[in-house]
């Protein structure tokens, strides 16, 4: 069965290991390899904007924002050239189901963190034309287009920006998906209200089953459901997990959040963001060479052939269809 994986920052660990491409990493929980091996149809590659702690802990091997973003296009484009009969790139439905067609893995570029748009919306249209085709608007630090999730009540009441109001609406106009993982509550209610098209959170789970503040509460994800968005399923277990000191992820752990979504916002808004290589813990499911175990566990749980389908695969290629030009 073919997946659609909504989030990895596995370009981020080719980069931090002097790779030039994903094709094979040994250290890393996903390559080229391994999507090839579970199956992946489409999978969203993240340039992870690397925050301050990371240039402390890392120094001068983290340049600035703008080569930085430069050489993690570049590895992923390098990968596509050296395999180019196993990954090629995408900007739409078409493009996923060319792919398709021919085989190949379809490779869409994100960004994680919207600070680089640096308050200018022209920024928005040049990342478009450098093949990124979603946004997550913030990591976990405020930036210029809004707040960051937070343990914090006040930080986590606040919204988006001004400008992160008109970035949201010029991305949707653009086609470029509004992604609202590590957004604090209060921004995720203001682009509720502004989306036009579906948005989605690329890799969060079930703030009911996890108290984790950048999990998504059963009204959002009502609303995302009533939006035509979806929510990925994060692998990683302080996502899964009541305790927070249980360090494991488990297949079951994934179905129980999936079975809530489904309950919670309708079984049209669950879809995969597994976060490989940017979650740490003991895992069940280690990378996409286990993906069949998740699609066991689904079934296990009690979802239909049809409904594992649709979380695997239709409805993120739905969100693709809908919500980029």
């Amino acid at each position: 069965m073919g997946y659609i994986d909504l989030h990895c920052d596995t370009l981020m660990q080719a980069f931090l290991a002097g790779q030039k491409n994903v094709v094979r990493l040994e250290k890393a929980m996903a390559d080229l390899e391994r999507l090839e091996t579970g199956g992946c149809a489409a999978q969203f590659f993240a340039i992870f904007m690397p925050p301050m702690a990371y240039r402390a802990r890392y120094g001068d091997a983290i340049p600035d924002d703008e080569t930085y973003i430069r050489l993690l296009r570049g590895i992923l484009q390098n990968t596509m050239e050296a395999r180019p009969d196993r990954l090629a790139p995408a900007a739409g439905a078409a493009d996923l189901e060319r792919c398709r067609r021919e085989g190949k893995i379809a490779a869409f570029l994100t960004l994680e963190d919207g600070r680089p748009v640096d308050g200018k919306l022209e920024n928005l249209a040049r990342f478009r034309e450098m093949g990124v085709r979603l946004i997550s608007l913030t990591w976990n630090e405020p930036n210029c287009l809004g707040w960051p999730n937070s343990r914090d009540a006040e930080t986590m009441a606040r919204g988006l920006t001004p400008f992160g109001r008109d970035a949201v609406e010029e991305m949707q106009r653009l086609g470029m998906l509004v992604d609202v993982s590590h957004l604090s509550d209060g921004g995720f209610w203001e682009v509720a209200r502004l989306a036009k098209r579906p948005f989605l959170a690329s890799h969060s789970n079930c703030r009911a089953l996890c108290p984790h503040p950048r999990n998504l509460t059963d009204e959002m994800l009502r609303t995302l459901g009533e939006k035509g968005g979806v929510a990925g399923l994060n692998f990683g277990p302080q996502f899964l997990n009541a305790d927070p000191e249980d360090r494991r992820s488990t297949a079951a752990a994934i179905a129980r959040h999936a079975r809530h979504m489904a309950d919670k916002g309708g079984i049209d808004c669950v879809a995969l963001g597994t976060d490989f290589d940017g979650i740490t813990g003991e895992f069940e499911i280690g990378g996409p060479q286990n993906m069949a175990l998740l699609a066991d566990a689904l079934h296990k749980a009690g979802f239909s052939e049809d409904q594992i389908g649709q979380i695997f695969f239709d409805n993120a290629a739905r969100v693709i269809r809908e919500g980029m030009n």
